[in-house]
């Protein structure tokens, strides 16, 4: 049959990304949004779109009655699941067909058999895949130690832990199971092995109905901030030949053994010496498929509509070329243990060019909400080399505009020039080793880019309404006898602080104060020249309420304005918990009320927002004194949550700690 409207069961990135094959192709889109996404970007794409009442994902896009409902209401013929939500849901993918509809995916009985990471390494081990031995939690003595706890079902790294003390394991499990009940309704968690410094190296498979597997190479994903995925590229680099022959194999044959057909992804963990595992299959689309789309030259999404359609694959494999790296740039601060961010995204553009790809569901003028993935989108470089891929790449993310909530772009571009990824020394424990580098304020001279900053802003003060002004070209600046002016600005989200003097002498054209070596080339509200100890540099401004961004050849920076002396009335209270991000109270310590005596790190509040949840902790040991949350309260960021008297010989600890990513 031949695929005419296709609804995509999915939002964001990866629905404008199967979006625009299918508009290559001739199909019409249809999409289905929440409430909160209701002017979404990949709702301005489709050709039709149908609404899901409501915002939270078990109402909306996990309804799979609803999405079914949607596709016939729409006219659409097939179903494409998109990654994440209902796409590895063998229920779904049976509802959809009993619908009489085309469902873009493998066979349900494949799904059914990969669901569950246990039964499928029972499979594995029979087809001759490589695993490691399970552990059993109740029998687990200190030789087995560390172990990795993980979830039967589902992924994302909820329901996983890592165990280093037999003490600890007790409390681990059932802290696992629960995490994993909530998350995919299923407590079942298994124990295996953890492998220090081990690679995390996958295989791309497409196969048809005519049993045809293709092993589409390598990709490495060892890069990983909470067991989820932030760098990725292909092929996996440093592995010898005959370990890449082996994890083909076992993918093919792991494909083979469940009769798969589509788009999939068999996950291996490759030892420090060079010894591959089986983790488990994805039967769907990866977040991370452009690098294999890149390197082999072909569209994984028409390949999967093709397979749908009855259509067989070529039997000869596509050609590899080169190398492709992919980093996901998310709305989220890295240095505060990965705080996702939430408000209006004001600019993105990534800089294009040959080798450069963009994958998004935002751009400017979107507003980014609490209730779905951080992720904004992904950018892929591809080149000859390794060197020229990953260099393209930390090229165009460090030029690129991004204004409004913190992101880990910094991050992206600091890690792909960290020496132990340029030279490919990959494993999983790279953030945890590099991350109080990798984040640490430094580089760049945030205290020039405040420099222009202050002077843009006098230009705007001064500037009549109408059309920007022309740029005034000026000599160096000189002694006048008018009084200097200070600016005071707060770097984010560092929080250093920067006071800027300047004056606006008889040319009307404000100039720095005391500044040896700095001349203004040019100044407009959103354009600044100088010239620096010679060297002409630009920087360009653009300002949102007291927000100011600054971007500039190599390096950009956010400030918020400051007054000029503090406002008392900014002050809160000593012991006052407030709400680090905007989201949902969901749950309160037993029998949490004022007047309760409280221990340091006492988990005394839950908050959830964008697959994120937050333990708000006591900072030390004393009395709650005020209580203003309550389960199901929707809070803006800095909300007062609570306040606790401390004891003044208590230790003080951090307010809220990350507890848990899908």
């Amino acid at each position: 049959m031949t695929i005419a409207t296709l609804l995509v069961a999915n939002r964001g990135e990866i629905a404008c990304r199967i979006f625009r094959t299918c508009r290559d192709l001739g199909i019409t889109t249809v999409a289905v949004y929440s409430d909160a996404d209701a002017d979404a970007l990949h709702v301005r794409e489709a050709d039709l779109a149908v609404r899901l009442p409501g915002s939270a994902p078990a109402d909306t896009y996990l309804r799979g009655d609803l999405v079914v409902a949607a596709a016939l209401a729409a006219g659409a013929d097939a179903v494409h699941p998109g990654y994440g939500f209902l796409s590895e849901n063998a229920a779904f993918a049976a509802a959809v067909q009993d619908a009489g509809l085309t469902w873009v995916g493998p066979p349900v009985k494949a799904i059914e058999l990969m669901a569950s990471k246990t039964r499928a390494k029972e499979l594995m081990a029979g087809a001759g895949v490589p695993l490691l031995a399970p552990v059993d939690p109740a029998t687990a003595g200190p030789d087995d130690l560390p172990l990795l706890l993980k979830a039967a079902s589902g992924g994302g790294g909820r329901g996983m832990r890592i165990v280093r003390e037999l003490a600890a394991l007790p409390g681990e499990l059932l802290a696992a199971a629960a995490e994993s009940a909530s998350a995919f309704g299923d407590g079942e968690v298994f124990a295996e092995p953890y492998v220090e410094r081990g690679r995390h190296v996958e295989v791309q498979v497409m196969a048809d109905a005519y049993d045809t597997v293709w092993a589409l190479g390598t990709r490495d994903c060892s890069l990983q901030r909470r067991h989820q995925k932030v760098i990725e590229e292909a092929p996996a680099p440093g592995l010898e030949d005959a370990l890449r022959t082996r994890l083909h194999d076992a993918a093919v044959a792991a494909a083979r053994a469940v009769g798969y057909r589509g788009a999939g992804t068999v996950e291996f963990l490759v030892s420090a010496e060079g010894r591959p595992y089986f983790l488990e299959m994805n039967t769907r689309l990866q977040v991370e498929h452009p690098v294999t789309e890149a390197v082999f030259g072909v569209d994984l999404v028409a390949l999967q509509l093709r397979v749908a359609e009855g259509e067989p694959l070529d039997p000869e494999l596509p050609v590899a070329s080169g190398h492709a790296v992919e980093a996901r740039l998310y709305a989220e601060d890295p240095a505060r243990d990965w705080q996702p961010q939430t408000g209006a995204l004001l600019t993105l553009e990534v800089p294009d060019g040959p080798g450069l790809r963009l994958d998004t569901g935002y751009v400017g003028g979107d507003t980014i909400g609490v209730h779905y993935d951080p992720m904004l989108a992904k950018v892929i470089a591809h080149a000859p080399t390794r060197t020229e891929a990953v260099r393209l790449l930390a090229g165009a993310l460090e030029r690129a505009r991004i204004h409004g909530p913190v992101t880990n772009r910094a991050l992206l571009v600091r890690s792909l020039r960290h020496p132990d990824f340029v030279a490919a020394r990959l494993d999983t424990g790279f953030y945890d080793r590099h991350l109080a580098d990798l984040t640490a304020p430094g580089g760049g001279d945030p205290a020039t880019a405040a420099l222009a900053a202050t002077l843009a802003e006098a230009v705007r003060a001064t500037a009549s309404p109408g059309p920007t002004p022309t740029p005034t070209r000026l000599g160096a600046w000189r002694n006048v006898p008018s009084q200097p002016q200070l600016k005071r600005y707060r770097s984010e989200p560092d929080g250093t602080e920067h006071e800027i003097a300047y004056r606006t002498p008889r040319t009307g054209t404000p100039e720095p104060y005391d500044a040896p070596g700095v001349r203004v080339l040019a100044a407009t509200p959103d354009r600044v020249t100088l010239e620096l100890d010679g060297v002409t540099r630009h920087f360009h401004l653009r300002r949102d309420r007291d927000r100011l961004y600054v971007d500039t050849a190599g390096a950009s920076y956010t400030f918020t304005a400051l007054p000029r002396f503090t406002d008392p009335a900014t002050q809160t209270d000593p012991g006052s918990l407030l709400a680090p991000m905007p989201g949902t109270v969901v749950r309160l310590a037993e029998g949490l009320a004022a007047g309760a005596a409280v221990e340091a790190g006492q988990p005394l509040i839950w908050l959830e927002a964008m697959k994120m949840e937050h333990r708000i902790l006591a900072p030390a040991s004393g009395t709650l004194t005020a209580l203003h949350a309550a389960p199901g309260d929707q809070v803006e960021v800095g909300a007062l949550l609570a306040v606790v008297q401390e004891d003044l010989d208590a230790t003080p600890v951090p307010a809220s700690v990350p507890e848990e990513t899908a």
